[in-house]
């Protein structure tokens, strides 16, 4: 006797990933274009197929997810399941008109290598386009949970989440940036403990660049004199620049992070473990062609060459 398989229908589960992306239902229904009631109709069919819970009812504490547990079990097989739908409609239709992959990347890849890789890609590949969001580290592995719209991430990820893959693509050394005339930048045999007693700028919490650095100091049984935070590495360089501290931060290859700003640079090779960046993509799933051609794109080569 052939197994039953439940009955639920694209429209429901796309109903419970725009609830856990928009956050709340009002929002998922505004997503959606329906009324909150059409929405909730939705929910409550899927739960009844599941045979199980899947989204907080009743209002209480403020809570990081609209869902229950058994409903975030569920989130990344609803988001596969909407592709292999969205792939399925278009096998004998075919694409018609320009393509596009959406990307999200943290601030510091964006900046320093994502601009350049997309304008090589678009003149390569005219027809597609590259819609790319600057997120967090942690924004993105959560993202590519929720949105299947996202095709892949591009990070250095905070932590393994569960239910993604991680493809290698190049790893940072760390060095010192300080003002031109610090005498940290002459000093010979350089190492993090030269660093506590001045002023730092560190990354903002939550990020795996803040974290890289503190606990290298920590290991050392250092405590640095944290200063002030930021956000982005282009911030942090300037208010380095205005005299306001010294900081450690990760270095492209080509320079770019401190191209055309009055800093001095020393390298702090072996003493902060280096950031590994590479491609985020839902576990099991295999990017769509154009998404595969942008990430080749990205590969190191693209990186460590100037731009053109």
């Amino acid at each position: 006797m052939a197994e039953l398989v439940p009955s639920v229908s694209t429209d429901q589960v796309a109903a419970l990933v725009e609830l856990a992306r928009a956050g709340s239902l009002r929002a998922a229904a505004s997503g959606l274009h329906i009324t909150e009631q059409g929405l909730r109709n939705r929910l409550i069919a899927l739960e009844a197929q599941l045979k199980v819970s899947l989204y907080h009812k009743q209002r209480g504490p403020r809570r990081r997810s609209p869902l229950t547990p058994q409903g975030e079990q569920f989130l990344p097989h609803a988001v596969a399941f909407l592709e292999s739908a969205r792939r399925l409609g278009g096998v004998f239709g075919g694409a018609t008109g320009p393509q596009e992959v959406h990307v999200a990347a943290t601030q510091y890849l964006t900046l320093y290598a994502m601009l350049d890789s997309i304008r090589r890609f678009h003149r390569a590949f005219p027809a597609i386009r590259v819609r790319l969001s600057t997120r967090t580290e942690r924004d993105i592995e959560d993202a590519l949970l929720r949105d299947p719209d996202l095709a892949f991430g591009v990070a250095a990820p905070y932590e393994g989440g569960a239910g993604l893959e991680y493809r290698h693509l190049f790893s940072l050394d760390w060095g010192l940036i300080a003002p031109l005339s610090h005498v940290l930048l002459r000093k010979r045999g350089l190492t993090l403990a030269d660093l506590v007693a001045v002023p730092l700028i560190v990354f903002e919490r939550g990020s795996t660049g803040r974290q890289h650095v503190l606990d290298a100091f920590h290991e050392r049984g250092l405590n640095p004199r944290v200063d002030m935070e930021a956000t982005t590495t282009g911030i942090v360089v300037k208010m380095v620049e205005a005299g306001l501290g010294v900081s450690v931060v990760p270095l492209m290859p080509n320079g770019a992070v401190t191209r055309g700003v009055n800093v001095g640079v020393r390298k702090l090779p072996d003493q902060i473990r280096p950031i590994h960046s590479g491609i985020l993509i839902r576990r099991g799933e295999t990017p769509p062609p154009a998404a595969e051609a942008f990430i080749r794109f990205l590969q190191p080569r693209s990186v460590s060459e100037p731009p053109t």
